[in-house]
């Protein structure tokens, strides 16, 4: 890790972010410190011979949480700590990123890199039996590992009926996936999410009387194939199978659907016969997982 060259009294000042590693760089973009404590810690690093990090934090300029989002960000791993972002506090992906439920949505991601898209294939739809089983908290977490991995995302909220994704999100209220399928709306509405670059979120929108005729319309289709072509990863999220067949049309054009049950919920028979009409459908099952949040 680079270290800060001295400067004598009559030197012309430099921007701070000049003379410090990339680490003092971030946590001086982040606020944590200032630039008299940026030459302060890396006066202690040149001196000592410290990580910039380990010398903030024995200065007590910085704390180890500081240090850890600062380190992530500089490998492209990004996080938030709460309080710092308008998530939903259940979104464990971008809270907690090193807890056990983090990492065992990042094993799911890796079936799914290897058993679906691997080859070749960018679309897949989450899909539930029923009404409960988690969806909608599964489908946000996955989508922020995704975008973790570096792969630009975006997550389509084709639960028309009941959507939850801007309050896990945060995002206000707004046009989405019905409107651009009635055509009074473009991809102009697809909300980036400022925290996690390279991930974005499609809204259901406004609510329909007919979202069954609207997810079968071919215009939902020609959506699909310009998402694909702009994301290497797009996930649906389905409506409740239990809730209506919104969800077949939609998965029959992804391709792939993986099914979501919720432990001590969701019933065996029930998965059984999503399973089977999905498959007539034309959607391979990719997999399943079982959720307890």
């Amino acid at each position: 890790m680079s270290t800060s060259p001295s400067l004598s009294a009559a030197a012309p000042l430099v921007p701070p972010h000049a003379c410090a590693s990339r680490m003092g760089a971030l946590l001086l973009e982040a606020g944590k410190i200032s630039p008299e404590q940026l030459e302060q810690v890396a006066g202690m690093q040149q001196e000592l011979g410290m990580r910039f990090g380990a010398a903030a934090v024995c200065l007590g300029l910085a704390s180890e949480a500081d240090i850890a989002q600062a380190l992530a960000r500089q490998f492209d791993y990004p996080y938030v700590r709460r309080g710092e972002a308008a998530l939903a506090p259940q979104l464990v992906a971008a809270y907690q990123p090193f807890g056990p439920q983090a990492e065992a949505l990042r094993a799911v991601r890796s079936e799914l890199m290897l058993r679906w898209f691997a080859r070749g294939h960018r679309a897949l739809a989450l899909v539930g039996a029923d009404p409960g089983d988690g969806v909608s908290l599964f489908a946000a977490n996955l989508a922020l590992v995704f975008a973790q991995l570096g792969a630009p995302s975006v997550l389509v909220e084709a639960n028309l009926r009941n959507p939850r994704q801007h309050q896990l999100f945060g995002i206000k209220a707004r046009a989405g996936l019905s409107d651009i399928l009635a055509g009074r709306a473009g991809l102009e509405v697809v909300a980036p999410i400022p925290d996690f670059p390279g991930l974005s979120v499609l809204l259901a929108g406004t609510l329909p009387p007919n979202p069954q005729e609207l997810l079968s319309r071919d215009s939902c289709a020609l959506l699909g194939a310009e998402l694909e072509r702009r994301y290497q990863v797009v996930l649906y999220e389905l409506p409740p199978f239990a809730r209506g067949v919104d969800a077949l049309a939609v998965a029959g054009r992804a391709g792939g659907v993986l099914l979501v049950a919720r432990k001590h919920h969701t019933r065996l028979a029930s998965v059984s016969r999503m399973a089977a009409q999905l498959a007539l459908a034309g959607a391979e099952v990719v997999g399943s997982v079982v959720v307890e949040f």
